[in-house]
């Protein structure tokens, strides 16, 4: 039976591309904000493109959070966050002023500190993440993966962090605790290495 996967859809960013690769990787994929095809989904997908004060304040003008808390947090469906979607996991962000976040991962977004480099950080970078992870599983170390973003998470908890990348400092590239995932970088703008990161997700 294949994986239903709902892309949650909140108004950031153009989701066709990632629902095509979702697709492509053998997921039957929607994009939904109705609770009962969210209910449905065996995984959830929060993608986005902008800003963190933009992407909270949608969720809540959608009144997204208390479905997304009760099927993530308590039935624990696997979950993905991309860019922006990863970035809301935090407790805070602090672009143009400080912003609550959903808090399910400790720790804040800040800016990049990329020193001499352009902002915001865009285009293919290497990556190294911890063995052992699922996520990465059949993916080699330094596989390159597609970016775009200024801010980067820094969680409070070490071992949430399974895979950095260096652009000016070392930021976390992608986050795991417990059923949830989060990538900075775009899987499935990533070519062959992002295809095979989203069908180990849906394989979860």
């Amino acid at each position: 039976m294949k994986p239903r996967v709902a892309i949650v859809d909140y108004e950031m960013g153009n989701v066709f591309s990632l629902k095509n690769a979702l697709e492509y990787c053998g997921a039957l994929a929607l994009v939904t904000r109705k609770p009962d095809e969210l209910r449905r989904a065996t995984h959830l997908v929060l993608p986005g493109d902008g800003a963190f004060r933009t992407g909270m304040e949608n969720l809540k003008r959608f009144g997204l959070i208390p479905i997304l808390e009760e099927e993530v947090l308590k039935k624990k469906r696997p979950f993905l966050g991309i860019c922006i979607g990863m970035q809301l996991l935090a407790q805070e962000g602090t672009e143009d002023g400080i912003w609550e976040g959903l808090g399910w991962v400790k720790g804040k977004i800040v800016k990049l500190k990329g020193h001499s480099l352009r902002l915001p950080h865009v285009g293919w970078d290497d990556i190294t993440y911890k063995e052992n992870c699922y996520l990465f599983s059949g993916i080699p170390q330094q596989a390159d993966f597609y970016f775009i973003h200024s801010f980067c998470f820094v969680c409070k908890e070490r071992q949430d962090v399974i895979a950095s990348c260096r652009y000016g400092q070392n930021f976390a590239a992608a986050i795991e605790k417990q059923n949830i995932f989060g990538t900075q970088f775009h899987p499935e703008k990533s070519q062959t290495y992002g295809l095979k990161l989203l069908k180990n997700f849906i394989s979860c």
